[in-house]
């Protein structure tokens, strides 16, 4: 696909950190001309201080029947991965609790440490306290990852080609979603504006869809239930060279991604497979979060144009 390969370096090497409030101000300003360019009349949408998002959003809200939507800001780097297994839950849950786990002990034997070789036993619970609150705080709002290609990167290349492939339509409005690091607050501020649209429109969340060549298609439990939008998906997205499509529409999943503000959505993701354990993402919020395979944008892209025309003139016929 043309440009890709451009878009992507400019990305990684110009806009690579998206923390810090300049940081987003200066990397919205490039996804707006870009935007222009692909013929996408875009803007800024802000929620007041207290919420402090500011998502960009092309197209018409109130008019769309279909949301493409990639959260734009990046996280602080862990000690650990973030590890997400989106079909294994308990996997998911263990390796959190875990993490946890290690973070407050780290911070026991540390309290420990510190206080009895100074013989002060009643110092080591606020100390304890202190250190745990730190350490929970660190993980949440410390030093910036400087690598972010897949985490979300790659989602907000994937919209950007998606919106070129497709070309503009006033019946699909594309979000580009702030603050997902922070609680989803882009996404629930979003929500909140456009309530009416939340909870009846479709939202397809791109998150994660440049590391790994299976693409789940992954439809919340009110739209698993969309004989149409199932087939649509699975029309649109063939078995290829570049990525193999699974739409799971039985069992339990969790994606922690920003789909899950609204009741309608299919989060996308790439996930690489190991026995044992299912699909997963690797080295999220790491150094290690390098890779972003121009093939999973091209491909993801394309059929979402696909998904588009097929999808919407269904439900206008």
């Amino acid at each position: 696909m043309e440009d890709i390969g451009h878009l992507k370096k400019y990305l990684l090497t110009v806009h690579p950190v998206r923390k810090s409030a300049g940081q987003k101000a200066e990397f919205r300003q490039w996804l707006l001309r870009e935007l222009k360019r692909a013929g996408w009349r875009a803007r800024e949408e802000t929620y007041g201080k207290l919420n402090g998002s500011v998502n960009v959003v092309a197209g018409d809200p109130e008019r769309a029947e279909v949301f493409l939507c990639a959260h734009y800001d990046t996280g602080s780097r862990m000690l650990l991965p973030n590890f997400v297994s989106p079909t294994n839950i308990p996997a998911h849950v263990c390796y959190h609790l875990v993490s946890a786990l290690a973070l407050v002990a780290a911070a026991f034997a540390l309290s420990f440490a510190v206080s009895f070789p100074l013989n002060q036993p009643g110092l080591m619970l606020p100390l304890f306290l202190v250190l745990a609150v730190v350490g929970l705080w660190v993980a949440a709002y410390g030093p910036a990852n400087e690598n972010n290609a897949n985490g979300n990167s790659s989602g907000v290349l994937a919209l950007l080609a998606a919106a070129r492939e497709a070309g503009f339509d006033k019946r699909v409005c594309l979000v580009f979603l702030d603050n997902s690091e922070r609680t989803l607050l882009g996404a629930s501020a979003f929500k909140k504006k456009h309530a009416e649209q939340a909870s009846k429109r479709l939202f397809i969340n791109l998150d994660c869809v440049g590391d790994g060549e299976n693409l789940l298609l992954i439809p919340s439990k009110y739209s698993r239930w969309d004989g149409e939008l199932l087939y649509a998906l699975e029309e649109a997205f063939p078995e290829g060279e570049e990525m193999r499509p699974i739409v799971p529409a039985k069992g339990l999943q969790y994606y922690p991604s920003d789909g899950r503000k609204f009741k309608f959505h299919v989060d996308l993701c790439a996930c690489r497979y190991l026995a044992g354990l299912g699909y997963y993402i690797p080295h999220l919020r790491t150094k290690k979060d390098t890779v972003l395979e121009e093939g999973n944008i091209t491909y993801i892209a394309r059929g979402l144009s696909g998904f588009l025309k097929a999808y919407l003139d269904e439900k206008a016929g």
